[in-house]
């Protein structure tokens, strides 16, 4: 292994409240790249020197060398940053399968989120800037408010409001100008994706992937009945059951065009040794966190 990164989604694991839960004894982490060292003689998929990500989650990443089926395994270029490397089977996939899959977006259209400075949120303004949509970017206020807002707009970021604007009545006028969104991205729950719901367009789909606020989905019966709103759900993991492994390697290459062509940087990351796994967790659970950590070996 070369590098992993600590996603929200590692920890729920190991918590025990995740959709997957691997065997125990089990070694933590989801996702990251390894560099191959040796290969059966069977072997024709990878050979020596290759940079592989893993195909599915629970294959355990935190750790300094493993012993994988090929099948088990997916190839990408080494010429991309380890960064990117490391990050790119989770939250790029889920960005991009969510711009993709429920709405029919077209350039000029406008897509809003809530965390919009998560793994996933970065991503989705990176793709959403090349495929030419505006982006609405919900965060939560704090000091550097302005500091964070500057770092989103370098990433491609066309608006970031706080919860608190979005829940004021000026943003009708902030509707007047940009086209009201056919597509809402939810990963808190509670009042935040209620805040989304309300400023969807008519028709429009709110994909929910996440529930960092542990708070229920609450969706005002009048939005369903008059403006005719959809909820669904989204889990890469379940994507990956409904296609092959040909269509998730396909994905992951689209992803790394992008990288290549200077449109997907990895997030915001803070690289610390495996041995410190303990302060890089606990650094991953604090509130108003912008930056990934990545356990490097």
């Amino acid at each position: 292994m070369l590098a992993a990164p600590v996603n929200p989604s590692d920890v729920n694991m190991i918590r025990g409240n995740y959709g997957l839960l691997p065997k125990l004894p089990a070694v933590g982490g989801n996702e990251g790249v390894g560099q191959v060292v040796a290969v059966g003689s069977s072997v024709t998929g990878v050979k020596p020197g290759d940079w592989v990500i893993p195909a599915n989650a629970g294959l355990g990443t935190w750790r300094t060398e493993a012993v994988f089926s090929e099948e088990a395994l997916i190839s990408v270029p080494s010429d991309i940053p380890l960064q990117s490397a490391a990050t790119l089977g989770v939250n790029p996939c889920t960005a991009y399968r969510m711009l993709m899959d429920f709405e029919r977006l077209r350039p000029g259209d406008s897509v809003i989120q809530n965390a919009s400075n998560s793994g996933v949120g970065q991503a989705v303004i990176q793709i959403a800037a090349a495929l030419g949509l505006r982006t609405i970017n919900v965060v939560r206020d704090r000091p550097d408010i302005q500091k964070l807002t500057d770092r989103l707009k370098n990433l491609g970021a066309h608006h970031v409001v706080t919860e608190e604007e979005l829940r004021k009545h000026e943003m009708k006028n902030f509707f007047k100008d940009v086209p009201q969104p056919q597509l809402a991205l939810n990963c808190v729950g509670g009042k935040s994706s209620t805040e989304l719901l309300r400023h969807l367009a008519p028709g429009g789909t709110m994909v929910t992937y996440g529930g960092m606020a542990k708070q229920p989905v609450i969706a005002s019966v009048s939005l369903l009945i008059f403006k005719d709103l959809k909820l669904r759900g989204f889990w890469l993991s379940q994507w990956k059951k409904d296609h092959s492994p040909d269509q998730f390697k396909e994905l992951i290459l689209t992803l790394c065009d992008l990288i290549h062509r200077g449109q997907l940087t990895a997030p915001a990351c803070s690289e610390a040794p495996l041995q410190d796994y303990q302060r890089a967790l606990e650094a991953s659970m604090q509130p108003f966190v912008s930056s990934k950590q990545i356990l490097t070996m």
